[in-house]
Parts: structure tokens; C-alpha cells; sequence
């Protein structure tokens, strides 16, 4: 039974965890995600605010439309990286369980022979 309550505790952790992990992700990248919005709706009104009256304007803001693709095809390769370092859920638990599984063989197999 101390091993069932050792498992349900590691998976306790484990979710956590793996809480505390997703948490600081979206909180993070919800204040990114404001700040840099804000910042470049700014940036996009002072770009054609001073090429308004020349003959610039459709160039600026063609430019401006690439540049935010641009940063969303890098924001989807750096969230896909993050994605790969995430940790495993219940990696803790599959370790455990993996030992005790070599213990229980080695236990059950002197008590055949």
C-alpha cells in the first residue's frame, strides 16, 4: 500500500508541475502577446501616418503586412520548441514504476527457483 501512496504522490507532483510549467508559459505569453500587439499597432499607425501623403503608402504598409508574417511564422517555429523541451507528464512515476518492476522480477523469480 506504500507503494500505491508513493505513486498517487509522485503523480502529484507531476501534475504540479506540469501546472506550474503550462501557467508561466500562458502568462507569459499573454503579456507578450498585449504589450507586443500594442506596440505594434502604434508602430503601424506612425508608419503611415508619415508616409500618408507620398507616394510610399502602399509600400509601407505591403512592408508592414510581411513583417508581421514574418514574426508569426517565428513565433510558430519558437512555440513548436518549446513544445519539444516540455517535460513528459508522469515521467516520475514511469521511472518508479520501471524499478519496482525490475525489484518485483528479481523478488518473484529467487522465490520460484
Amino acid at each position: 500500500m506504500r507503494h500505491i501512496g508513493a505513486y498517487v504522490d509522485l503523480a502529484g507532483l507531476d501534475l504540479a508541475k506540469a501546472q506550474r510549467e503550462i501557467t508561466a508559459q500562458v502568462v507569459a505569453l499573454a503579456i507578450a502577446a498585449v504589450c507586443g500587439l500594442f506596440a505594434a499597432f502604434m508602430a503601424c499607425l506612425g508608419v503611415i501616418a508619415y508616409t500618408w501623403d507620398t507616394p510610399y503608402r502602399h509600400a509601407a504598409i505591403a512592408w508592414m503586412c510581411g513583417g508581421f508574417l514574418a514574426v508569426a511564422v517565428g513565433a510558430v517555429i519558437y512555440r513548436s520548441s518549446l513544445a519539444r523541451k516540455r517535460t513528459a507528464l508522469f515521467t516520475d512515476i514511469r521511472r518508479e514504476w520501471q524499478e519496482d518492476r525490475i525489484i518485483l522480477e528479481r523478488f518473484l523469480s529467487s522465490d520460484e527457483d
